[in-house]
């Protein structure tokens, strides 16, 4: 009588499967995300009739609160201080864009003098951000 020893094959397991799953997770999982850019402080938008809808990551984001507190990089800065500090940001970059991002409640003077900052500092582009009603 003759028995057969376990034959070892010089095979991998195939692994075709498990790498079809795993593409298929990263899928869903890219498709089911959401990315929500949030805001470090709350603004409430003034409105406009004629608002487009423009994401830009290049600008440089100046933000001002009801307060008349001024927001750059997530830091609070003095207006005296703006134009230099904006100049650092847009230092280096191939677009020269700020946005302004201002609560509809903030006072005019403000944001005209950040608008008058950035100008100086260099800036190509100035946005005011706005939502549409």
């Amino acid at each position: 009588m003759q028995f057969e020893g376990t034959r070892r094959s010089g095979q991998a397991p195939n692994l075709t499967p498990l790498i079809d799953i795993v593409f298929l997770l990263l899928i869903f999982f890219m498709l089911t995300a959401h990315f929500v850019r949030d805001e470090s402080i709350a603004i409430q938008l003034p409105q406009a009739e004629t608002a487009v809808s423009r994401e830009d990551e290049a600008a440089v984001v100046v933000m001002l609160d009801t307060d008349g507190r001024i927001h750059l990089a997530g830091n609070i800065i003095e207006v005296q201080k703006l134009e230099a500090a904006l100049r650092q940001a847009l230092q280096g970059r191939s677009k020269k864009w700020v946005t302004l991002r201002g609560d509809r409640a903030s006072d005019l003077g403000n944001a005209v003098a950040i608008l008058d900052a950035a100008r100086k500092a260099g800036a190509e582009t100035v946005d005011v951000v706005t939502e549409k009603p």
